[in-house]
């Protein structure tokens, strides 16, 4: 390479560096030199053409180069660090000031609820029908009874019924009783008398039993698309050690959930060039935005053994000390918390890291981590605290009673906000939420048939028929008939809705 070569690669390297775009063929570090890493604020000397005592014979296209320009083209800069893969990240020194923030980290919505729920949500109730709403509950019916009409052709439940049914789980979670079998809330000593009020206990068990989510008349066929099947991991280092992973993306502030989906195995629509963790995060924004493509930052921990990352990362420094080093718009910060342990921070919100005067000298990137990193874990501990799950053997009904949890977080966090002048805990609206969702159910209960005295008769008087009806009976005993036809029915075989038997329905 002549002269005049090498100071055409130079001219556009330069060109290429001041408007942020590469130059092919052409390493960023192949044309450092390392005279230009001094202290001195000055501008470098031009080399000199020094004579060597053994010149070497002119090439035919021109004059030699000197041999130390060969050298300052092939060796990287002190100042820069290649990780494994070529990425080329350059040593930053940490700034005094936070800096200016970028344009797409500046929100100019308003936070809280959308206009449809600020309408809409005037009670617990209507708080939590937001987010489980008739059409849902009513796909669960329709499972139910499905399910349920494979052994008895005539067995129903209503929606009032369901709501009732989702209220006793409320009640048990807000009592913290998800390690307490369900039936001793119907104990005459030691129960809770809104257990008895609602449901029976075998009523319950019913319900429970026959509680589905599917039809499976359909689920042959639907499971091989959908692989949301019987889906378990063990992770030893959390709360939870088995059971169902669910994704969740959450709103650090408020701690509503804004999105989530179930972990289920490998995925075959996913890129085979897409990490895990990348198609995790754009599935969970997708409903918002595209991260740096749309303008959103992203600041996260990095594992130390990636190939992007310098094998600096992997030594220890002086403890509390901070190293900054950038490639293109990312900032990589390595806080050295611990002796023997370092945290690794990746950034594309912070172009300049300051670092913070306190004794631990906590770099900007690692406060703001520590910040925001909070949504989920503070979401999933909210939701273990007053869990209305139990023991069962059926991973459907344990997903349904994570999707419980979360919606009545979700309610919380929306009543609050929409009804601003109420700051009721948690607690508190589970069981007036509870409380709501079977008001419908328990104004639809007619007076027992049991108190109405027969023509004629005294109470003292009335004595037990046999059940005429017999369609969920084997010949009951009862002392009520129906208003309709007047025959002897008992309570299983009777419409509690209507106050007549099956039979006149």
């Amino acid at each position: 390479m002549n002269v005049q070569e090498a100071l055409e690669l130079l001219n556009r390297l330069s060109e290429a560096e001041s408007d942020g775009g590469e130059v092919s063929g052409l390493s960023d570090v192949s044309w450092v030199c390392s005279a230009s890493d001094g202290s001195s604020d000055s501008d470098p000397e031009p080399p000199r053409n020094v004579r060597p005592s053994h010149p070497d014979p002119p090439l035919a296209d021109g004059p030699t180069v000197p041999a130390h320009a060969e050298v300052c083209a092939t060796e990287p800069s002190p100042a820069q660090e290649i990780g494994k893969d070529g990425t080329v990240w350059t040593v930053m020194e940490p700034c005094g000031g936070a800096g200016r923030r970028q344009i797409q980290n500046i929100l100019t919505e308003s936070a809280g609820p959308t206009p449809h729920a600020r309408h809409n949500i005037t009670d617990k109730l209507t708080a939590f029908m937001c987010l489980c709403d008739n059409v849902m509950l009513e796909e669960i019916r329709d499972c139910t009874i499905a399910e349920a009409r494979r052994d008895r052709a005539t067995w129903d439940v209503s929606i009032m019924e369901l709501k009732a049914f989702i209220a006793l789980l409320y009640v048990r979670g807000a009592y913290c009783g998800k390690n307490i079998e369900m039936e001793s809330f119907w104990s005459e000593q030691w129960g809770n008398a809104f257990f008895n009020a609602t449901l029976s206990r075998n009523r319950f068990r019913e319900i429970m039993r026959y509680l589905r989510f599917d039809k499976k008349e359909t689920r042959r066929c639907r499971l091989t698309t959908d692989k949301f099947t019987h889906v378990r991991k063990y992770m030893p280092n959390k709360p939870d050690k088995f059971g169902i992973k669910f994704w969740l993306a959450a709103d650090v502030d408020s701690k509503y959930m804004l999105n989530g989906f179930p972990y289920l195995g490998k995925d075959a629509s996913r890129p085979a060039t897409q990490r895990l963790g990348e198609n995790v995060v754009l599935r969970l924004v997708e409903p918002f935005v595209a991260l740096l493509a749309k303008n959103t930052s992203l600041v996260g921990t990095i594992k130390r053994n990636k190939r992007e990352l310098p094998p600096s990362v992997q030594g220890r420094s002086e403890l509390f000390s901070t190293k900054v080093l950038k490639s293109d718009k990312m900032v990589l910060s390595v806080y050295q918390c611990k002796p023997r342990r370092n945290v690794t921070i990746l950034s594309t919100q912070h172009q300049h890291v300051a670092i913070s005067t306190e004794k631990k000298k906590k770099p900007e990137t690692v406060e703001y981590y520590n910040h925001s990193k909070v949504g989920v874990d503070v979401l999933d501990q909210m939701a273990r605290q007053y869990s209305v799950k139990g023991g069962t053997r059926r991973w459907p009904v344990a997903v349904f009673y994570n999707v419980l949890d979360l919606a009545a977080i979700n309610a919380w966090v929306l009543y609050r906000s929409c009804m601003s002048q109420e700051n009721i805990p948690r607690r508190d609206f589970m069981l007036q939420l509870a409380h709501e969702l079977r008001a419908e159910w328990m104004a639809s209960k007619a007076p027992p048939l049991a108190d109405l005295p027969f023509s004629g008769a005294g109470a003292e008087e009335r004595r037990r028929m046999t059940c005429m009806v017999k369609a969920h009976c084997m010949h009951n005993k009862t002392f009520c008939k129906c208003v309709k036809c007047g025959d002897a029915v008992c309570g299983k075989c009777t419409a509690k809705v209507l106050s007549v038997c099956n039979n006149c329905v």
